[in-house]
């Protein structure tokens, strides 16, 4: 008697999620973070590849992530979503200030080998390949976690501080219950871009861990949060496309 396959031969949504974690300098959290958000816990850096079905076909994606925590919640502040759906891009952006950008992801596992790069304005500005070595211990808990978004609109015509849509948080919030983790062994690799600044703004000070995750998710509510402090905020209104990255006039500083 064989196992029943988990989805139907050659059928590429449902892959699980690539989770890359590594250390970065508290500091450099910080000063990425909107003002009114502060930093919480280890100061991990958390970039997640995957594939999941939008708009009837699949899309492959790379989000990443720093530790925040807004009004007394601990969650993950979004500093960018690369994804190669251009129809999902903009909508994200008007309606919930989902910060997505277009990306080309290369993502795949055959057999026990795992392949991911993402490349932006030409630049392959991450990859990664490793091993599946073992699977690691399920408590099979529903687990709870927050994440944010910003959702802004700068005054027509660009008039200094002015906005047509005041800063405000979207509060992302996500439960689901893992259903697989198996653990990796591989070489992952950032590399400058301006369009992606990583190892400038967020340098790796640690040797990145990396796992295959399987959740079986079971609720997902996007709700308009609190506003932030306008003025405050302006320095980080111009961002490198529609990422959360400091920008100038949408393309890299400097």
């Amino acid at each position: 008697m064989t196992d029943t396959p988990a989805s139907p031969p050659g059928e590429i949504v449902g892959i699980p999620k690539l989770v890359i974690r590594y250390r970065t300098d508290a500091d450099c959290i910080s000063a990425l973070l909107p003002p009114g958000m502060t930093p919480w816990g280890e100061p991990i850096v958390q970039i997640g590849i995957y594939c999941v079905p939008v708009h009837g076909e699949p899309e492959y994606g790379v989000s990443t992530k720093v530790p925040a925590t807004w009004n007394g919640v601990d969650g993950q502040y979004s500093l960018g979503i690369g994804i190669d759906q251009e129809s999902a891009i903009f909508i994200s952006r008007e309606t919930n200030g989902q910060p997505k950008f277009p990306c080309s992801i290369r993502y795949f596992r055959l057999g026990d080998t795992v392949h991911a790069s993402c490349t932006h304005q030409g630049h392959t500005f991450l990859s990664y390949r490793g091993t599946i070595t073992g699977s690691a211990e399920i408590d099979d808990v529903e687990t709870h976690d927050d994440e944010w978004w910003i959702k802004v609109s700068r005054a027509v015509g660009g008039a200094d501080g002015a906005y047509d849509f005041p800063p405000h948080v979207v509060r992302v919030h996500t439960s689901g219950v893992p259903v697989r983790i198996d653990t990796l062994d591989g070489e992952f690799e950032l590399r400058p871009s301006a369009w992606d600044p990583y190892t400038e703004l967020l340098p790796q000070r640690s040797e990145a861990e990396a796992e295959l995750v399987t959740m079986r998710h079971t609720g997902r509510s996007i709700a308009l949060d609190e506003p932030l402090d306008p003025e405050a905020f302006w320095p980080h209104a111009d961002t490198i496309g529609g990422s959360r990255w400091p920008g100038l006039r949408g393309g890299p500083r400097g």
